[in-house]
């Protein structure tokens, strides 16, 4: 029997892979979607209305989705409007949801109008003509509650009807518009009065539906599910009755023109030999690390020893870095975080093969250490294919290197290391850019790293290990045993003295130092934190777009600028002598200051690219289980700072479980359960922790996870799905954007300039995808950067500023950025948001302000 067909009409919401598999699920059909604007459906143009009788005439039904702005809008609904005006013999049974709904009853003649304050996130109970009645899709249906999602509301006169006649006229059409029959209502107490809001209708005479609430949400109770069944069999019937005949087109085919794949966005075709063709063309990088197996070697450590001690002992000296630092962790900790179990140090980053890719270019650059230790690595450029993004470049590079998940350890053994911008995000999303961008940095820069250290805090083990290969394998076996030696003969390792880099530690001298924190000079930074009457503005145009339908949630942000002397250290991991007064501390001592002041799970710090990250990040992004294709998501939102009023668990649930965080923390995940679904497909996804607070070092925090899994290859010469392909699908974090998430991107782009002109590192990604398909990302936040080519001449410049005295002596000055913000919805105040952003800064920008 061949499976029912519906088309599913996408106006760009990030939920609507979520209504995808609803319907897979529930009703057992095959779901094609189809973007409000496709290019060869032109409401414009000529031949419109027979290319539309002509794109749903194969489909059983119809449903006409959710996403941002109004029904009266034609940008906003597209081709949507023009369903409901099918003539008789080309109609097709629709269902409208949320803005679908809306379009629906304002092609009935109801007016849209703003609700006092949106019901973002909300969920209420849906009060619905249960008995049963023509077409009533509410027939039978137990009372159940809903999410909502929407700032909007249509009006067809309810506000005008007595309280006394409310009961039996409430399921009456509306004396003005005969062909609205309401089925469902929910009501907002104001306080002054009551919002009788419209939920449910069906038309009077078409096979049109409609429902405002989102019956897809986590949280709409799966009792309303019934309500998606009732209306498939009443289009089904409908189809039956009228003897509807569908055209016959190939699945396979897709059948129509324009079509999207509801759940793939990366094209998983492979080429005839599984690469990329580009990457056969280079020769070296073709051959790069290929044909490699795992070696490692284990050593148990020493309690006081920690992540940076590691890290200097055997790369000092080296340029670039990569430390993915679980600061929240303590060795051999019984109730260890399992958040930070581990912590991955890169070694040898300076001769590792780097891939760097910046947004809107064709090429990759790829970076690979020369035969001459003496000379610079050489620099190359690989095209990339018609249509390849640079995500199948990387996993069709990875392929070719993996190693079986289940012959390594875990969590990493070797692979990619690296981070990624906003921008690259945006990019995926399709959102141009406002502004020409005036620098070249890269927007992604992945290492492959072959030789590292994997620290275990639970069992307080240290795995020195490296991908060789065979012709390699005797000196590798030397090398693990070398740097194992190195650690052990240092003198912290076996008396936890310092190493004597600066001579500061003598015979008989036992004084042990302790983490390296800045020193104070009489030279201090210019920083340029944002005006708060100005956020206080943004706080309320964010709340603006909002209330006008154009977003549910939007995720401000701002940056504060920090300009200092560059430090005369800056290259070395060892504290400047303690007679040193006058340098700035090197980014290594920010970042050791920063572990201390603010211990996260997700520590970082990089210097990579021409870019440096100190990084305390509390936020896992995507976790991937090599093994069973396990994807998990955890996104944050919702948080109170520690004090004596707040020093609970208890006492911040009781703060957080309140509407406004519980509706930030659940946009979020709706949004993130759609990201995923995009690559695992229709019923691949649950949620098995929603709303749930955890302690951390500073602040409580509000925290859900969501999970699914990745599918399996399908053969006939398709790729295999990874978790980079999830990461693509996923850019940029919907915890730093907001939903739907290219719609409020473009409006948090007007917004933000021309402090924030580019987000760059703050809102993007740092982790890591092995050689075994195993990844864990985090989001870049609570975190400070700077980019080389900002470092500028004191001499040269006039606007050093008043705050920074140089004198007569030339400097070479460099500038931080520290991103901060939050989530705002209609229920913000801009005071609030406005202290949520300087709490968020404080903790970084604390390294500066006491320097």
């Amino acid at each position: 029997m061949v499976r029912p067909r519906i088309l599913f009409i996408d106006a760009y919401d990030s939920f609507s892979n979520n209504i995808v598999s609803l319907l897979t699920t529930t009703l057992g059909v095959d779901v094609d979607v189809l973007p409000i604007d496709p290019p060869h459906l032109d409401p414009k143009s000529a031949g419109f209305k027979d290319a539309l009788r002509k794109q749903v005439r194969p489909y059983h039904a119809v449903v006409c989705g959710p996403g941002p702005g109004a029904p009266d809008v034609d940008k906003d609904v597209g081709i949507m409007r023009h369903i409901w005006d099918l003539g008789e013999r080309d109609l097709v049974p629709v269902l409208g949801i949320c803005l679908g709904f809306q379009s629906l009853a304002v092609s009935c003649g109801a007016v849209v109008k703003r609700l006092r304050t949106g019901l973002h996130g909300m969920i209420r109970e849906i009060d619905h003509l249960s008995a049963e009645a023509d077409r009533n899709v509410f027939a039978g249906v137990p009372t159940f509650k809903a999410t909502l999602y929407h700032s909007l509301h249509a009006d067809v006169g309810q506000e005008s009807v007595p309280a006394a006649e409310w009961p039996t006229a409430k399921w009456a059409s509306p004396p003005l518009l005969p062909d609205i029959v309401p089925l469902a209502w929910t009501y907002e107490n104001r306080g002054d009065m009551v919002e009788r809001i419209l939920m449910g209708v069906r038309h009077r005479t078409k096979p049109f539906w409609g429902l405002q609430y989102h019956p897809e949400s986590i949280c709409t109770e799966s009792t309303g599910h019934q309500v998606i069944t009732n209306w498939f069999r009443e289009a089904m019937a409908w189809n039956s009755a009228t003897g509807r005949e569908l055209e016959s087109v190939s699945r396979d085919a897709s059948g129509v023109e324009g079509l999207e794949a509801p759940h793939m966005p990366v094209d998983v075709k492979a080429s005839s030999d599984g690469s990329s063709p580009r990457l056969r063309d280079d020769a070296a990088l073709a051959s790069s690390s290929l044909g490699e197996r795992y070696l490692s070697q284990s050593l148990d450590v020493p309690l006081h020893i920690e992540v940076p001690d590691v890290v200097e002992i055997l790369q000092d000296g080296k340029s670039e870095f990569i430390v993915l630092d679980s600061t929240s962790a303590k060795i051999r900790r019984s109730d260890i975080d399992v958040r930070g179990r581990y912590s991955i140090i890169a070694l040898d980053v300076d001769e590792a093969l780097k891939l760097e890719y910046r947004t809107g270019e064709r090429h990759i650059t790829t970076r690979s250490p020369s035969a001459s230790s003496a000379a610079q690595g050489v620099v190359g450029e690989v095209k990339l294919d018609p249509g390849q993004t640079i995500w199948q470049f990387l996993s069709d590079f990875w392929t070719e290197r993996k190693i079986s998940s289940h012959e390594t350890p875990e969590p990493f053994i070797g692979g990619f290391m690296g981070y990624t911008t906003y921008e690259l995000g945006l990019e995926g999303i399709n959102v141009e850019l406002h502004e020409e961008r005036r620098h070249s940095r890269p927007d992604l820069c992945f290492a492959w790293v072959t030789r590292s250290i994997v620290i275990d805090h639970l069992e307080g083990t240290l795995r020195i290990q490296t991908l060789s290969s065979l012709v390699s394998e005797p000196e590798d076996w030397k090398w693990l045993e070398s740097t194992a030696d190195k650690l052990v003969r240092s003198a912290i390792w076996s008396n936890a003295l310092p190493a004597n880099f600066f001579g500061r530690v003598h015979a008989g001298d036992h004084q042990i130092t302790p983490p390296h924190t800045p020193t104070s000079g009489h030279i201090t930074p210019k920083i340029a934190v944002p005006e708060a009457p100005e956020y206080d503005a943004k706080v309320r145009a964010c709340q603006d777009f909002i209330a006008a339908g154009d977003s549910y949630e939007l995720c401000l942000t701002d940056q504060t600028l920090i300009t200092r002397p560059r430090s005369r250290f800056e290259g070395s991991l060892q504290p400047q002598p303690h007679d040193d007064k006058s340098g700035s501390p090197s980014s290594w001592q920010l970042y050791r200051a920063l572990r201390t002041r603010q211990p996260a799970p997700f520590g970082s710090y990089l210097r990579l690219g021409g870019a440096t990250l100190v990084g305390s990040s509390p936020e896992r992004f995507l976790a991937v289980d090599g093994a069973g294709g396990l994807c998990s998501m955890r996104p944050m939102k919702g948080t109170v700072r520690k004090s004596p009023a707040v020093s609970t668990l208890e006492a911040a649930e009781r703060l957080l479980h309140v509407p406004k965080e519980e509706a930030e923390n659940l946009m979020i995940v709706d949004l993130v359960r759609h990201d995923l679904h995009v690559v695992c497909g229709p019923g691949n996804v649950a949620v098995p922790h929603l709303l749930k607070v955890e302690e951390y070092a500073s602040v409580f925090t509000m925290i859900s996870v969501v999970e699914g899994r990745l599918p399996k290859a399908g053969g006939d010469g398709e790729r295999e799905v990874t978790g980079l392909d999830v990461l693509a699908a996923s850019l940029p974090p919907g915890s730093m954007t907001g939903a739907p998430k290219k719609r409020s991107c473009e409006i948090l782009q007007g917004l933000e300039r021309p402090r924030g002109r580019e987000r760059s590192l703050y809102s993007g990604v740092v982790g890591y995808m092995d050689a075994a398909g195993r990844g864990d990302w985090s989001v870049t936040i609570r975190s400070l950067f700077r980019w080389d080519d900002e470092n500028f001449s004191s001499s040269s410049s006039p606007d050093v500023g008043a705050g920074v005295e140089v004198g007569e002596m030339e400097m070479e000055m460099e500038t931080w950025r520290i991103g901060a913000g939050g989530a705002v919805t209609a229920l913000s105040t801009p005071e609030g948001e406005t202290d949520e952003m300087f709490t968020k800064l404080k903790g970084p920008l604390g390294l500066f302000e006491n320097a």
